[in-house]
């Protein structure tokens, strides 16, 4: 009787770190698109699309969907992290993105630090290199316990759950107007103009480092293989569901703001949206929003860039957390002494720009490949759907291309 009720006991453990785990790759895969810029980008182009803009989200969460259940998937029936996957594909290949993937999460964490900094500033009014510090030692302090992938899970769960119940409460304040948001969801107003926004949130959402996040999240964890598909099914749709919550919610609250006549500032848009539409208390619950959202978008691309770089040498498995810790550091420290990196962070985005049609593309090719996937079978909408995607990012790897063209002049 003893021996059966520890064998249940273990069962129930094992079922709760499972979910723990599930939930902890969720929402590391949606805070990481959750950054900064996700921000930025919401306010931008609610004030120039306005309801319309609810298209876009839409159609932007459906192409989520698809890269991010191929990429799940795949690498969740494989056991094989994106870069391994690669190699296995054309070898050499997974080196090449491991060693872009990386650069691109490095200078992408540049901003996310900057973006901490900037909500901490917002909160506290202390000095700009003071606030990088304090953010970039806060991220730091995550990975020095020996135990940080649960560490990682819980802080990016509760930093996800405050931004949302706090974007939540302005989309009540600033009392948008929905029905239209609805009717524009499915009737846009000169649709045409939209394709550029719908290329643009789906390089933030599935670009670079991000598609991966949950992914290797997932591996680290040991949920893996075909008996696993549903919990694998399960964490992507989970991320999608709560990056696409953040999404519609900093929207509506935006729009309050905006159909009622306002002009966001350009400099800072997102942060004029939540100060004219509540006040000081708004713009405080900014800074507070874009803390958690630079902190944990440090996190995820830390941990993501460095599991793409395990891949190289075997030492850097080995000691992953200090690596993780040295790419927090360094990012720190390129953002406290050049302040505003804006080339970087435009480089970055082309970088990610060009690598996510590849990224994509040796997914989608993964998942006819025996000798990856097994005798698993992948749906074939989903490489149909995921073959569109990479049309998409493709045309958005061109518009990259002419980015970095004049970055280099």
């Amino acid at each position: 009787m003893a021996e059966k009720l520890e064998i249940k006991n273990s069962k129930n453990k094992k079922v709760t770190s499972n979910i723990s785990a599930l939930f902890g790759a969720a929402f590391i895969m949606a805070t990481s698109a959750i950054g900064p810029g996700f921000l930025t980008q919401t306010a931008t182009f609610t004030q120039q699309f306005a309801a319309s803009f609810a298209f876009v989200i839409f159609i932007s969460v459906i192409f989520d969907i698809v890269a991010q259940m191929n990429v799940w998937r795949v690498i969740g029936v494989s056991g094989m992290r994106g870069q391994d996957i690669a190699n296995k594909i054309v070898p050499g290949l997974g080196y090449f993105v491991a060693i872009i993937v990386a650069l691109g999460g490095l200078a992408f964490n540049i901003g996310n630090v900057g973006g901490a900094a900037l909500g901490l500033n917002v909160l506290t009014g202390l000095n700009m290199k003071i606030c990088f510090i304090i953010a970039g030692t806060a991220a730091l302090g995550i990975f020095v316990n020996k135990d940080a992938g649960s560490t990682i899970d819980k802080v990016t769960k509760y930093l996800g759950i405050m931004m949302i119940l706090i974007v939540g409460y302005m989309a009540v304040v600033t009392k948008p107007p929905v029905g239209e948001a609805i009717l524009r969801t499915f009737a846009p107003e000169n649709p045409g103009s939209l394709v550029f926004p719908i290329i643009t949130l789906l390089g933030g959402t599935v670009g670079g480092y991000i598609t991966f996040a949950g992914g290797h999240r997932l591996i680290d964890a040991g949920i893996t293989g075909e008996e696993n598909l549903k919990e694998i099914d399960k964490g992507a749709i989970m991320g999608i569901g709560i990056a696409s919550i953040m999404r519609v919610l900093l929207f509506l609250a935006i729009l309050g703001v905006v159909a009622k006549g306002f002009t966001l500032e350009a400099s800072n848009p997102a942060a004029s949206a939540f100060k004219q539409g509540a006040g000081m208390i708004g713009y405080k619950f900014f800074g507070l929003v874009l803390l958690a959202a630079g902190l944990t978008s440090v996190i995820g691309a830390a941990y993501t860039s460095v599991s793409f770089l395990k891949t190289l040498h075997p030492a850097i498995e080995r000691n992953e957390r200090y690596w993780i810790m040295g790419f927090i550091v360094v990012s720190t420290i390129i953002m406290t002494v050049l302040g505003k990196p804006a080339k970087l962070l435009i480089l970055a985005g082309s970088l990610n720009g060009l690598i996510l049609p590849i990224t994509i593309g040796v997914i989608l090719i993964a998942a006819t490949r025996k000798d990856i996937i097994g005798d698993y079978k992948h749906p074939t909408y989903l490489l149909v759907l995921g073959a569109i995607v990479v049309v998409l990012a493709s045309y958005a790897g061109v518009i990259s291309l002419s980015k970095i063209q004049m970055l280099l002049h």
